[in-house]
């Protein structure tokens, strides 16, 4: 049996030409809001946008407060902000902590500025310097910023950001800060 002839009407419709929010080869014709807040080129990855995950973790690796910003803004933008956000932590008895008693961090958050205002907060500084060479000790401490990250890229809807609103993508990463927990005390109990 023979296959129906096509008739003109059939055919598909002629593309339109590429215009602010449609689509020109599968891509969006030009970048800008439609690709979402808190997102900026990645100055590692070509320039394509992308956001980045900062977090605050305990010693034992557990999140203690997590922020999301674009791409191309440097880690230590994020670091007050992060330790104004770490909720009050319980102790056995006494007053709840609000702050950490020292702060381990990589060379990207070397800078005199923000190790004065943390020693203002009576917080002690605990970071690597630019310029020197590896041998620092801090990668004995700073594998559980690294295992946290690994924990939370398991979840593979978080590894590549495919939410163009901040908020929902946002809640998402504060969900699988929840499941970390609950794994962890599963684990304790």
């Amino acid at each position: 049996m023979a296959t129906p002839a096509r008739c003109p009407a059939d055919r598909a419709a002629p593309r339109r030409l590429a215009g602010p929010g449609r689509l020109r080869g599968g891509r969006v014709a030009r970048p800008g809001p439609q690709r979402g807040d808190r997102v900026g080129p990645s100055p590692v990855d070509r320039a394509r946008p992308g956001s980045k995950h900062h977090v605050i973790v305990d010693r034992h690796g557990t999140p203690l407060a997590v922020t999301l910003t674009g791409g191309n803004r440097h880690d230590v933008t994020q670091l007050l902000p992060l330790l104004d956000a770490v909720p009050p932590i319980r102790g056995l008895r006494g007053r709840p902590r609000r702050k950490p008693r020292r702060l381990y961090a990589d060379r990207g958050y070397d800078f005199d500025k923000y190790r004065r205002l943390l020693w203002k907060r009576d917080i002690k500084p605990l970071i690597a310097r630019r310029g020197v060479a590896h041998g620092s000790g801090l990668g004995k401490v700073r594998w559980v910023v690294e295992r946290t990250f690994a924990w939370l890229h398991q979840f593979k809807r978080l590894r590549i950001r495919y939410e163009r609103r901040a908020d929902l993508y946002h809640g998402l990463l504060e969900l699988a800060w929840s499941i970390i927990c609950l794994r962890k005390l599963r684990l304790q109990i």
